[in-house]
């Protein structure tokens, strides 16, 4: 076995150690009383029923699309011999299958552990900051590293049965491409937990404010309110199972991409440039591992995303480190010209990666944190009413895009000009540039998908001791995490679509490459798409409405949803009047099955519609249209997921800032404003937005994974 296959297993088993120490850490913890338990039980008893449930979907699904991949790929192939086409095909669908089933793990992983560390760090609170501080974020941990671990463990695994460990360069070469379904199965997945997720989590959140906070009156998180157990529920179906199936697909999609990429350069670097991406994603592991054991606050008064900021910047700085070696060890060489390969000029492009994850966690916290213009703004305009809120909430949220989008490009240029200058006269360097900087981007993947399942983790601890009646001692801690989690959960928002911007880049060279394979040319040569036919044409416009259309039936089944979830906390109240007056207990079982069965029922045709169309465009109008249909759908979903993710959180910390006591505080218009704000802004930021990180890496493995059928 290659000696760099052996150093990436080696991190996956020291990654399934830590995961262990963080479980033990865990379940040695206090899970408080007796009331405490029972909440979190009604919890976890919700959010596995509704994993489950939809498990059962996807994997119907799932089964269909892979029959479907083997069909298409024997087709496509056929024309290389029988015996090669059905094997072709099997490999393909093999590996879709094992991305489907380690995507679904993933999202199983991240909603257990939520469900099993939230009473724990509310019980945490109890004994101060930093202890409940430690199990939330330990919590989020196994989360982010059994994500990055199996995706690292899937793909290396696939690469080395498909013979890229044999030592024979036509089957090391052929390897990354038979490996392509991997990512489009965990892409598959991904989308379906991430929708369906979405769904559930803004339908029952829609559900309990409406009724909860606007009519009845009562508080966030009050035990009289028959959807509050679904809405701490939807929290972690939405932001744990979604999320970790959605970065678990990024990670393993834009690994296979790089890998392809890697094969036009054999000539160079060999085996070395194929298996980069996965010692990079590797050593991204080792360092987040460290980061995290690095979070802790002494000072208890301390605003606690200091500690994690620490965390985050401890990581990086082992990344940048461990990254030039990683480097200059595996992409030196020899070019034909006898010139050899300026690997400072390629560390130079992950560096930049790097740089940019970080602007735009800085950009995403300038757009919805309660302490800059963007917010203020909002919260001021709602004095004047909901209609003017929801005015100047579009209008930030269509603001938000313009500095990403410019800093997305900045980064893109640079990374394929070093790509360019380190590997002169090599038609494809300038791709791997910017390969080398989607990996830079991601070496933070797992400490930033534990600090996204913090999120969630705190926000059910505040709500178990808000109905478990805690002490306010205790509140405070809880409230001052949440606060904490909203920023977190902000910032792996803007993190996961900028990583997808950069990465589709990458996924749209790979694309190509595939076509080139197909079409029988030299890899170094080019693949023109002239947008001027009209075909092509068609396919870029398709490509942006297709955005649109998906993003319009995610927000309408939220709004769906939200309807059964309302009437039936309607129907309680008005049924059962000891219900408000605290001398019966409402139904939360009913409304946890009412919405889970409705987020289902809605999350199809969204996910439908986006593995359908590539496929179509590809098949009617050829190769070029699909192309075209990829870039433009690349670009405009960017640009639709930012305006959906930052719109969405600047509207939730509007409504936040103004219950801070701004503006008349809780209760008063501006507050009423704010929260219909926020309610428009829940399906923008918790279901199509984030969907929408998914449907852009999702059409690129499709595309490369049909391009056999493709005229």
């Amino acid at each position: 076995m290659n000696s760099y296959l052996l150093i990436i297993y080696g991190v996956v088993i020291i990654a399934a150690l830590a995961i262990i120490g963080f479980i033990r850490f865990i379940f040695s913890q206090d899970k408080g009383d007796e009331k405490m338990q029972q909440i979190s039980d009604s919890i976890k008893e919700g959010a596995m029923a509704f994993l489950n449930r939809q498990y059962k979907t996807i994997t119907v699904l799932a089964l269909i699309v892979a029959v479907l991949i083997i069909i298409a790929n024997y087709y496509g192939h056929q024309a290389e011999g029988v015996g090669s086409a059905i094997s072709y095909a099997w490999h393909v669908g093999l590996a879709f299958i094992s991305g489907a089933l380690c995507s679904a793990i993933s999202g199983y992983i991240g909603m257990y552990m939520a469900v099993n560390s939230n009473v724990r760090a509310a019980s945490g609170a109890r004994k101060g900051l930093n202890k409940a501080l430690q199990i939330a974020l330990r919590g989020g941990a196994v989360t982010g590293l059994a994500v990055t671990a199996l995706s690292l463990f899937g793909v290396a695994t696939l690469f080395f049965a498909y013979g890229g460990a044999s030592g024979q360069q036509e089957l090391v070469k052929n390897a990354p491409s038979l490996i392509v379904g991997f990512g489009f199965g965990a892409s598959f997945v991904a989308l379906f937990a991430q929708l369906g997720g979405g769904i559930y989590t803004k339908a029952a959140d829609v559900g309990a404010d409406l009724v909860g906070k606007v009519e009845a009156g009562i508080p966030e998180d009050d035990p009289r309110n028959p959807a509050v157990i679904a809405d701490l529920v939807g929290d972690n179906v939405g932001d744990c199972a979604g999320r970790g199936a959605d970065l678990f697909e990024s990670t393993a999609a834009e690994n296979i991409g790089a890998m392809i990429l890697g094969v036009g350069l054999y000539p160079v670097f060999g085996l070395k440039g194929i298996l980069f991406p996965l010692v990079a994603r590797a050593i991204g592991i080792i360092a987040s591992i460290i980061g995290i054991v690095f979070v802790n606050t002494k000072d208890e008064s301390k605003d606690p995303m200091i500690a994690l900021n620490k965390g985050y910047f401890v990581t990086t700085i082992i990344n940048i480190i461990v990254l030039f070696f990683a480097v200059k060890i595996m992409l030196s060489g020899h070019l034909s010209n006898g010139n050899s390969v300026n690997y400072l000029l390629l560390y130079g492009a992950a560096v930049a990666g790097i740089l940019l994850s970080y602007v735009f966690v800085f950009l995403t916290n300038y757009y919805t944190s309660m302490s800059k213009r963007p917010v203020q703004e909002i919260a001021k305009a709602s004095t004047t009413g909901a209609a003017t809120n929801i005015i100047t909430g579009i209008s930030v949220g269509m603001e938000s895009p313009a500095l990403p989008v410019l800093f997305i490009s900045a980064a893109i240029v640079i990374a394929y000009r070093l790509g360019q200058l380190a590997l002169p006269n090599i038609a494809t360097a300038g791709f791997y540039g910017t390969a080398i900087a989607t990996m830079g981007m991601l070496s933070t993947t797992a400490y930033i998908l534990a600090m996204d399942t913090f999120g969630p983790i705190t926000d059910n601890a505040g709500g178990i001791t808000e109905m478990s009646e805690a002490p306010e001692s205790v509140r405070l801690v809880t409230d001052r995490l949440d606060a904490c989690g909203n920023t977190t959960k902000a910032l792996t928002k803007g993190y996961a679509v900028g990583s997808a911007a950069l990465a589709t880049f990458l996924l749209f060279s790979a694309y190509l490459d595939e076509v080139k394979k197909i079409l029988g040319k030299p890899i170094d040569s080019w693949f023109a798409v002239d947008i001027g036919k009209p075909e092509v044409f068609i396919g870029a416009f398709i490509g942006a409405m297709i955005v649109f259309l998906f993003s319009s039936t995610a927000i309408r089944a939220v709004g769906k949803a939200a309807q059964y979830v309302i009437l039936e906390v309607r129907r309680q109240f008005k049924e059962n009047p000891g219900i408000m007056e605290g001398t019966s207990k409402p139904d939360y079982a009913k409304t946890v099955d009412i919405v889970t069965k409705g987020a289902l029922k809605e999350m199809v045709i969204p996910g439908l519609i986006v593995v359908v169309a590539p496929i179509l465009v590809g098949i009617l109008l050829g190769k070029e249209s699909a192309a075209a249909f990829l870039m433009v759908g690349t670009i405009s979903g960017v640009i639709m997921a930012l305006f959906l993710n930052n719109g969405g959180g600047a509207w939730d910390n509007a409504k936040k800032y103004i219950e801070l006591g701004n503006y008349g505080g809780k209760k008063s218009e501006a507050h009423k404003a704010g929260v219909v704000g926020d309610t428009v802004g829940d399906p923008f930021k918790d279901t199509a937005g984030p969907s929408l990180h998914v449907l852009i890496k999702l059409i690129s493995t499709i595309t490369l994974v049909f391009a056999s059928l493709f005229r």
